[in-house]
């Protein structure tokens, strides 16, 4: 009888090896003066502030703020297409967006990826992403963890968690209680679908439409893969743009991350008991990848409402005073943004303008 051995299990531990040597580059990339590096140690390591004057934040009263997140099954779309090198921003994406609702900066982020088997060009790949949205953050990616799992995951299928910590200090942590009627509400835009909705949008492209993955939308001017694959926008370097231009006075008083639920549902998020917010639904521009899906599958507009960020990242709720040299700012960084709508007296909520 021959002896078992791990690799008979689905476990190659040479092979793993090979996948971790590739990694270090994608992580000494996006690391920062705050990071002490301990390469091969069971931990990453974090420095808050700095004694030497030239990096120091002197904080006063510091709290940090951490988030997860997953990519969801828009990791499906990246099975079809054999492309791995941009699920790894939408992960960063979906944490650090989170954090900057709060006003904090991100400082480092983790990761979690789960194989079937140990693929080390594959990993490399979605590693890559990760760096790569790592530094369209200015976040350092401390580290991570790979788990080969051959009977949990069908052949070739992985997933993807992201954990993000940041720091803000206290007086100017986002929390929606500065939040006050007259406010004016203002959508960033964003890149199309991010990470939410994969499920209906594969089944309506997939299944109903009986679309490949490399067919050619024409209104798109582009093949179904390439605009299912369309990275989450990272907000982070624009808004904390913002938030550091005002110095004395709180012009942004909310943030919120327009995901799984939509405007409304994330909206509300934000606003204290006696806010409401009214929004006009025909103030921003819906992009066309929405009317596409929402054609194909004959959706109900309240439906994708509920289930697509329908064109809009983030909203701010902002000083109406300041509101058009916000707007400036965003434009600067090519970020495309409308008035929405405002803030009135009411009870915690948000509806549509009536038409």
């Amino acid at each position: 009888m021959a002896k078992s051995t791990y690799k008979d299990a689905g476990v190659d531990l040479d092979l793993y090896r090979k996948s971790m040597a590739k990694l270090p580059h994608h992580l000494h990339r996006t690391f920062t003066p705050r990071v002490i590096g301990v390469d091969g140690g069971f931990a990453g390591l974090f420095q808050l502030d700095f004694s030497n004057q030239l990096f120091a934040r002197n904080y006063k009263d510091p709290i940090l703020v951490s988030c997860t997140d997953g990519v969801g099954t828009k990791l499906k779309v990246a099975h079809q297409t054999d492309k791995h090198n941009t699920v790894g921003i939408d992960l960063v994406a979906m944490s650090v967006n989170d954090a900057i609702c709060c006003g904090a900066e991100p400082l480092f982020f983790l990761d979690y990826v789960a194989m079937s088997h140990d693929d080390p060009d594959r990993l490399e790949q979605i590693v890559r992403g990760i760096s790569d949205g790592c530094l369209m953050a200015n976040c350092s990616l401390l580290g991570g963890e790979t788990a080969i799992m051959p009977d949990l995951y069908a052949p070739g299928d992985y997933d993807l968690a992201g954990f993000c910590v940041g720091v803000v200090e206290r007086n100017a942590l986002l929390d929606g209680s500065a939040i006050v009627p007259g406010d004016l509400i203002l959508g960033l835009a964003s890149s199309g679908l991010h990470s939410n909705g994969y499920s209906l949008a594969r089944k309506v492209v997939f299944e109903e439409a009986d679309m490949a993955i490399t067919d050619r939308v024409d209104q798109l001017d582009a093949t179904v893969g390439d605009v299912l694959l369309e990275p989450t926008r990272i907000y982070v370097k624009p808004v904390q743009s913002i938030l550091t231009h005002y110095k004395v006075k709180h012009v942004v008083h909310g943030i919120a991350h327009i995901t799984g639920g939509g405007l409304h549902e994330n909206l509300e998020r934000i606003l204290p008991a006696t806010a409401h917010a009214v929004v006009d639904r025909d103030s921003w521009t819906i992009p066309p990848v929405f009317d596409w899906i929402q054609g194909l599958g004959d959706i109900d507009p309240e439906e994708m409402e509920r289930v697509f960020n329908m064109g809009l990242g983030l909203a701010m709720v902002i000083s109406p005073f300041y509101a058009e040299s916000i707007r400036s700012q965003l434009s600067e960084q090519d970020i495309e943004s409308w008035i929405i709508g405002e803030i009135i007296d009411g009870p915690r909520g948000v509806s549509w303008k009536p038409e």
